[in-house]
């Protein structure tokens, strides 16, 4: 039987249980036929918990990981041709989907008998969101032989990274030129639809607005006429009223005028009346 090279023998190392990292170690070292690939093993690192909890989701989930490192690296293209509205939604579905696949790689480590703190899972995270970020962390992800946890910022050493060996980078086999460009043209196609969706949804609001304003401005429109015309009718009333006034003002003028002649007539009647009297008293 041909013996496994270094970095499938470290694969399946780095996935095994932490506790019994060493033991298992030098058992397969002192197994190995080749005194080389002996020292190679022996010389492998033990991970830390949350490299530990990636690795085992990297062995038993292996196609799940792909597909969204393949999806990362299609959001990693398209990036560059969204605006800041498309850049924030992407950043909420990359932050969900690491969220995620950082509590699935939680539940598989748990399952193992494997203790999965709170920050255990923040490294856990971290790891995972750096391999969307960052090719190179992304085949150090993929590769199941993480001995610590990456940040999601900077630049990434894998011989620092990784145990058993070197791996073939993930760029390496990248998106063929063509493929990457129809990805672009494929998204600014859908951007275009997008805005114009929401243009004419915008139009559409803005229409129904400007037709209930309008529908209101007639309403209002028509109670003012109606309240006009009243008012047209009772201001000729009104004027109609004063003119009659106006006319029986003058007769009334006469009137009072006849009345008063009447009064100084009356009143002097009265004095000479009141004069004859007191002169037959005498």
């Amino acid at each position: 039987m041909t013996e496994q090279t270094l970095a499938e023998i470290a694969a399946k190392l780095y996935a095994g249980s932490p506790d019994d990292f060493i033991a298992t170690r030098n058992a397969r070292a002192k197994d190995a036929a080749d005194p080389d690939l002996a020292q190679q093993i022996r010389a492998l690192r033990k991970p830390s918990v949350a490299a530990w909890v990636v690795n085992v989701f990297a062995r038993e989930r292996a196609q799940a990981l792909a597909q969204a490192l393949e999806l990362a690296e299609e959001l990693r293209e398209a990036q560059t041709d969204l605006d800041a509205a498309a850049l924030t939604q992407l950043s909420k579905q990359r932050r969900a989907l690491t969220d995620r696949l950082a509590q699935d790689a939680a539940a598989l480590a748990t399952a193992r008998g494997g203790r999965v703190t709170a920050s255990t899972l923040e490294a856990v995270q971290q790891t995972i969101s750096a391999a969307f970020f960052d090719r190179d962390a992304a085949t150090a992800v993929a590769s199941g032989r993480l001995v610590r946890e990456l940040e999601p910022s900077g630049s990434l050493d894998l011989a620092a990274a990784l145990g058993g060996g070197e791996v073939e980078p993930a760029h390496a086999a990248a998106v063929p030129t063509d493929e990457l460009k129809a990805r672009r043209e494929r998204h600014k196609a859908e951007r275009a639809v997008h805005d114009a969706e929401q243009a004419l949804s915008r139009a559409q609001r803005e229409q129904k607005s400007t037709e209930r304003d309008l529908s209101e401005a007639l309403a209002r429109y028509d109670e003012l006429d109606s309240r006009q015309k009243e008012l047209d009718a009772e201001l000729r009333r009104v004027r109609d009223e004063a003119a009659d006034l106006h006319s029986r003002m003058g007769q009334l003028e006469e009137r009072r005028s006849a009345a008063d002649e009447k009064v100084d007539a009356a009143e002097q009647a009265l004095a000479a009346a009141q004069a004859a009297l007191e002169k037959n008293a005498r």
